[in-house]
């Protein structure tokens, strides 16, 4: 990891997190900037031998003790439940949960039944897949997770969803909408979880990052120079600061990992990186 993510010395040793959809990309890269500091991590994926990978590579910088995985399917409500109290059986607890895993465009856009992106000619049955695995994974997830949060008076949950533009893009749905109902969900439930020690917030890379999320028609324009891709590791000293007992008392909040300025003190650098709520 660069020294400019790590430069806010943040330590989150006895901390422990659970990263769905932690095999790749962004959530492998949260998940290892995680490890990286001292937190104990479970890694959840529905990719076996793609969390086989992740773990072996976290487990180089960060310690074989320090990252586990397991095998979760977000869409089943069973699944998250065991998958937390997997986490907590490995660890002894669990303090953060971090909303990563989803389904893209692409699900879509392949569907042999899709015309085009507009609404009325996507496969409805795929475009109901996107809603199904990002807003109710999402919520089954947190479901789980959120009791042993609310018992041992602390915890986050960090929902990561997309910039305004993308939310709003023509033929942007059904991804759009998902992640617009990912952030009423984390307003919503960061006033039910006020006065637990639980917060609720959400987080964005801040534009398109470098992940299996990327179409062609974007990894194109990128190569040509008419697109930027980020680096997933924008997420990583955001990440950090929600984690640790630095952000206590900050919910239902939205920060953008590409305006982080790791130059700044973190109380700093999140004000700088916290953006209007989508939904009020």
């Amino acid at each position: 990891m660069s020294d400019s993510v790590s430069a806010a010395g943040i330590r989150l040793d006895g901390t422990v997190a659970l990263v769905t959809g932690g095999a790749r990309g962004l959530g492998l890269a949260m998940a290892s900037g995680l490890a990286e500091v001292g937190a104990r991590v479970m890694l959840v994926d529905r990719d076996q031998a793609a969390l086989e990978q992740a773990v072996a590579g976290i487990s180089e910088s960060a310690g074989a003790g320090n990252v586990r995985a397991h095998l979760c399917d977000i869409n089943l409500a069973a699944s998250c439940e065991k998958a937390v109290a997997a986490a907590v059986a490995e660890f002894g607890t669990l303090g953060v949960l971090i909303n990563n895993a989803g389904r893209g465009p692409t699900i879509v856009e392949q569907s042999p039944r899709t015309r085009s992106m507009a609404f009325w000619e996507a496969d409805p049955e795929r475009w109901a897949e996107v809603i199904a695995t990002n807003v109710i994974g999402t919520f089954h997830m947190s479901r789980a997770a959120a009791p042993t949060m609310i018992a041992a008076g602390w915890g986050r949950i960090v929902n990561i969803t997309t910039s305004l533009v993308t939310m709003k893009r023509k033929a942007g749905s059904p991804y759009g909408v998902s992640k617009v109902a990912i952030e009423a969900e984390t307003l919503i439930w960061a006033d039910d979880l006020a006065g637990t020690g639980v917060t609720v917030n959400s987080l964005i890379p801040g534009g398109a990052a470098d992940t299996d999320f990327v179409s062609a028609k974007t990894r194109a324009a990128a190569r040509a120079g008419q697109a930027e891709l980020l680096s997933p590791l924008v997420m990583v000293a955001p990440i950090r600061w929600l984690a640790s007992p630095l952000s206590d008392g900050v919910t239902g909040a939205r920060f953008v990992g590409k305006l982080w300025d790791a130059s700044l003190p973190p109380a700093a650098a999140a004000e700088k990186a916290r953006e209007a709520p989508v939904v009020r």
